[in-house]
């Protein structure tokens, strides 16, 4: 019987099924999740699919299976979703499988406490905290510890300590937390003549049952999720499951506030930041069918959905979508994927759409849905260039006159305004007055940010942190370091110096670090307690602050530097979903980039209003050189702990390249990080014309090239980071 295990092998080991197990041996089916013995261990994993027409291995070499676990069996369609993104990827199969088992524990019963007979609150010789732990289990119901911990109002260190002095005892805990089933048919808010166009061609697409792949787009502020919440509601109706990605789950607190507005109760909800026991309830209740509905980050893509009826990717022009690490995968593209095995449809939801996703509709391969007009008759904002050639900052800030001109006046008449950086923390970049010197992170090609809030230097990409230094490190000068350049924290400095009355907030990702701080932020600016938001990529996305009519991007031209094949087609986008932030309600909005190329093609096409017409032309550049979306592109990653065992691999595998027909390897090159966390990093890219399958020719590639112990070779299929 071939068991696939959650780890990097090539494939599933086999194991004998001995009389004794339990179901009976006739009853373990692939699918069925099991105990298994791996050298000294007993590992979980799942019976996989045999090959067909192969010989069966001698029993007498096999481990016997030990048991079949009280588990959910992994349907047929996720399996074949397993396998076929495992080849498409180049992962070992086991890896992928095991992101759609990771909550799945043996012992998963041993997470309660309860106190052991005899032990009694009001024993003698008991510290007061002690017989507080004791007195809250005095009902007889288990507890996990933090939920012990917190009953009682005492660390968790003394619930411990009890566990140790023998005074608790473990216990299963309920692994049963009923969801409401959302009403299709509870009330939701009126839709728009084009909305409700739109909304049948989705439903009609969830009653056929089968595959598609459809895009909505539209103006931000069209109600484009008030149309695929319709779509939902087609799916509850045929008694089917729907999931609903988003690409930052910080934007999950004003979605859930509309998905309960429109069926009365919550989804479910799937994101790294539940706790293990809500992951496993959760993950139990999807598999069980009992939770209708969920919404969750990419990692949602792998629940086990007993009948999946629609799939929706919202912003699926995201790069959040794109994992970098570990399995490398992009959930947009996996999304289509997992649906087809499902038979359901997919729908790609984004006010600027990918050129990926609008290839394929220019091909036929997706339908396609618009949304032209702002919801409720909201106007767009109108967008300005501000040339900081004519209009320079004053000495020391990073604000124009204009800028904050029309702050000033925005804030005059009681509106909100919004300052829009990409860039977190005080300065990029820290140096010293009298040498030069900058300050660098020791493991990664990056300097360090400063932190001015926490006093930090802080590297972005490694994690690696310093106290903000005295003296310069390399000539000793005292008070000689200088931050350069603007971060959130210097914007909403200076902007407290301007506006000191105004009531700010900041809104980055090392600020609002979870769901329940994003949703506060939300609260807060939806109730005008705040003024002037500062912000990062994270406000760009989803919001709806009725009250906010201009916005201000700090430095519009942030993202358009570097060879980065997208580079202006992120930039638009970005600024363009930023911008949809402004006058989404009765008064207009504004928006006002500050820029030293107003004629760069991408603030053209942002102050026109005009991005089918950018697209057009993104796609002419692409087409001739078959660059993606026209062509194929798998980027090899070569890393290891010293410069010389990378460059001699880079080297190899240069040499090794392939060649053909519609084919080119570029490379070897250091890539522009070309230390990461403390590992020497090579790149090389192989493109090819998007009828040539990249999968074969990346296996014999690899094949040809020993990796020395201690280097990497990471393949990323489809790149979207030329990093």
């Amino acid at each position: 019987m071939p068991v696939l295990l959650p780890y990097p092998f090539p494939g599933p080991f086999d194991y004998l099924v001995p009389e004794g197990v339990d179901p009976h041996p006739g009853d373990v089916v692939p699918g069925d999740v099991v105990l298994v013995p791996l050298n000294r261990r007993e590992v979980v994993g799942v019976v996989w699919d045999p090959p067909e027409e192969a010989a069966p291995p001698p029993a007498a070499r096999l481990k016997p299976l030990i048991a079949v676990l009280d588990t959910p069996p992994m349907r047929e369609a996720l399996r074949r979703f397993v396998a076929w993104m495992a080849a498409y990827v180049l992962a070992p199969p086991g890896e992928v499988m095991a992101m759609a088992l990771r909550v799945v524990e043996r012992d998963a019963a041993r997470a309660g406490w309860l106190a052991a007979p005899g032990a009694a609150p009001e024993a003698a010789r008991l510290t007061d905290t002690r017989r507080r732990v004791l007195s809250v289990l005095t009902d007889g119901v288990a507890r996990s510890t933090a939920d012990l911990a917190r009953a009682a109002g005492v660390g968790t260190g003394v619930i411990r300590g009890l566990a140790a002095s023998g005074l608790l005892v473990a216990a299963g805990l309920p692994e049963s937390r009923p969801f409401i089933p959302p009403d299709p048919d509870h009330p939701g808010p009126a839709l728009s003549a084009a909305q409700a166009e739109a909304a049948a061609a989705l439903r009609a697409a969830v009653a056929a049952r089968g595959f598609s792949v459809t895009l909505l787009d539209g103006v931000t502020g069209s109600g484009k999720t008030e149309v695929y919440l319709e779509a939902i509601a087609a799916a509850l109706r045929e008694r089917r499951q729907a999931l609903v990605l988003l690409p930052e789950i910080a934007l999950s607190s004003q979605w859930l506030e509309r998905f309960a507005a429109r069926f009365g109760v919550a989804p479910a909800v799937w994101h790294s930041d539940l706790s293990p026991r809500t992951r496993r309830i959760t993950w139990r209740e999807i598999a069980a069918g009992r939770a209708p509905v969920v919404v969750g980050a990419r990692s949602a893509l792998f629940l086990p959905f007993p009948d999946l009826g629609l799939i929706v990717v919202d912003e699926e022009h995201e790069t959040a979508f794109k994992q970098e690490e570990g399995v490398v995968y992009h959930a947009r593209d996996m999304a289509v994927v997992r649906a087809r095995f499902e038979q359901a449809p997919a729908v790609l939801v984004s006010a600027t759409p990918s050129l990926e996703t609008v290839a394929n509709v220019e091909a036929g391969r997706y339908a396609h849905l618009t949304l032209p007009q702002r919801h409720g008759g909201a106007a767009l904002p109108s967008v300005a260039a501000i040339d900081l050639r004519a209009n320079p900052p004053e000495r020391g800030r990073f604000l124009s006159p204009p800028l904050v001109a029309a702050i000033g006046e925005t804030l005059a008449r009681g509106e909100q305004a919004m300052l829009f950086l990409n860039r977190r923390g005080y300065a990029p970049l820290t140096l010293c007055r009298a040498c030069g010197h900058r300050m660098a992170c020791p493991h990664c090609t990056a300097w360090l940010v400063e932190h001015r809030a926490r006093r930090l230097l802080q590297c972005h990409h490694c994690g690696h942190a310093v106290p903000i230094p005295e003296t310069c490190p390399a000539c000793g000068a005292a008070h000689s370091l200088t931050a350069v350049g603007p971060g959130v924290e210097r914007i909403t400095e200076e902007a407290a110096a301007l506006f000191p009355d105004a009531r700010r907030l900041v809104m980055a990702s090392d600020t609002m670090t979870g769901p329940d701080a994003a949703a506060r932020a939300a609260a807060a600016i939806s109730d005008r307690l705040v003024d002037l938001i500062i912000g990062t990529q994270i406000v760009a996305k989803g919001w709806h602050f009725p009250h906010l009519t201009l916005v201000g991007v700090v430095d519009a031209d942030l993202g358009l530097g570097g060879g980065d094949l997208r580079a202006a087609e992120r930039t638009v986008q970005l600024l363009h979903q930023v911008a949809g932030r402004a006058g989404r309600a009765e008064a207009p909005g504004i928006v006002l980039l500050q820029t030293f190329s107003p004629e760069h093609p991408v603030m053209a096409a942002l102050v026109a209003g005009d991005l089918t017409a950018f697209l057009a032309r993104e796609a002419e550049a692409r087409r001739p050189g078959f660059w993606p979306p026209y062509g194929r592109l798998a980027a090899l990653i070569v890393s290891a702990p010293e410069a010389s065992v990378a460059d001699a691999l880079a080297g190899a595998l240069g040499r090794a390249a392939p060649s053909g027909p519609g084919m080119v390897v570029l490379g070897p090159a250091p890539a522009p990080l070309s230390v990461l966390r403390g590992r020497h990093r090579r790149r090389l890219l192989l493109k090819t014309r998007r009828e040539v399958a990249v999968q074969p020719v990346l296996r014999a590639w690899l094949a040809r090239v020993a990796v020395p112990r201690g280097a990497r070779v990471e393949v990323d299929v489809d790149p979207v980071s030329f990093l």
